[in-house]
């Protein structure tokens, strides 16, 4: 059983994850930086710890920091939040080499869908559908995939998300000089330049499940639709998607269990897709291993508190329901 909590992040999560633990009768330890000491997260706190000064770098992104911090505080398990370190391999080893419970996938489930690439290749090992495409290293690589998959073709980070060093491409000749830019942009972004190419869905919908994994079962909590956007951020949330047909729908979210069955998902996880509504296909985009910024919208729809069963698989409980007695 989980004791006493550090939660390592700030605002809006760093409040969601305080009332679940006010509620399961976990203490929490908050880590702050200097400009949060006297925040409303640091106010409902059992106790605030001080990570260091007020950029994010010297204190929510320094793991070393953090881990210490939990250290000193007695913490025996550690909630990352969603942003800065939550999608860190490092920190959930950290956690793990120093005893402490990391509320969130393994270090493997981490690496396997950091990584586009990887995501993609696990994904076809699960036998999802994705959009024709590959990596490439050089603008003649690129031109010869374009000239395969057809125009328009979209250009994607394999080392991050966001809309950063993405960018459409329409005419072959544009194709060279938007391979560097996309690569410059992925490697100032996330220090990783290499790209992905895939082709272009002109009329599509970003579909999401909710799914939680307990490292052997795996339920869903149904479907977000988030294709209003501006610069590729989400705006608009809803929930269930309500574009889909109930078979379609069904379909979706039966992929997105297959896929985190696949990995032996531990936590909760959103599986994310691209839905083609003029070829009414869907192929899967990526998956995201922590809590969401959009998770309390799943939470309205089913009743369900997604950090109070985060915190009940790192306690190493199995799921506390069956897939039938989630109903939205």
């Amino acid at each position: 059983m989980i004791n006493k909590l550090f939660i390592a992040n700030r605002g809006e999560i760093a409040l969601r994850i305080i009332r679940s633990c006010q509620q399961l009768g976990i203490e929490t330890v908050l880590g702050v930086s200097v400009a949060d000491q006297h925040s409303a997260p640091a106010k409902l706190a059992d106790s605030t710890v001080l990570l260091g000064p007020a950029p994010a770098a010297d204190s929510y992104l320094n793991i070393d920091r953090v881990i210490a911090a939990a250290r000193h505080s007695g913490a025996d398990a550690l909630h990352p939040g969603y942003g800065f370190l939550s999608e860190k391999t490092g920190l959930a080893e950290a956690c793990a080499a120093n005893g402490i419970v990391f509320v969130g996938p393994a270090p493997a489930h981490l690496l396997a869908v950091g990584d586009k690439l990887r995501a993609r290749h696990a994904a076809a090992e699960a036998g999802l559908p994705l959009v024709p495409g590959a990596a490439i290293s050089t603008a003649v690589d690129a031109e010869a995939l374009a000239r395969s998959i057809g125009l328009p073709v979209l250009l994607k980070a394999v080392g991050g998300g966001g809309g950063r060093g993405m960018k459409v491409v329409r005419k072959l000749d544009e194709l060279a000089a938007l391979v560097t830019l996309a690569g410059a942009e992925a490697k100032a972004a996330f220090a990783d330049a290499r790209l992905y190419m895939e082709r272009y869905v002109e009329n599509g919908r970003h579909i999401e499940v909710q799914v939680l994994g307990d490292g052997v079962d795996v339920v869903h909590f149904g479907t977000r639709d988030c294709s209003v956007q501006r610069r590729y951020q989400k705006l608009i949330e809803e929930a269930p998607a309500p574009v889909l047909k109930p078979e379609l729908r069904a379909a979706i979210e039966q992929a997105a269990v297959a896929f985190a069955r696949h990995l032996q998902y531990r936590s909760a996880g959103t599986v994310e897709f691209l839905y083609d509504c003029d070829r009414e296909a869907f192929y899967f985009l990526e998956m995201n291993a922590r809590i969401q910024v959009e998770h309390p919208v799943t939470e309205m729809i089913c009743g369900v508190d997604l950090i109070a069963q985060q915190i009940r698989i790192a306690e190493g409980r199995p799921l506390g329901f069956r897939q039938q007695e989630i109903s939205q």
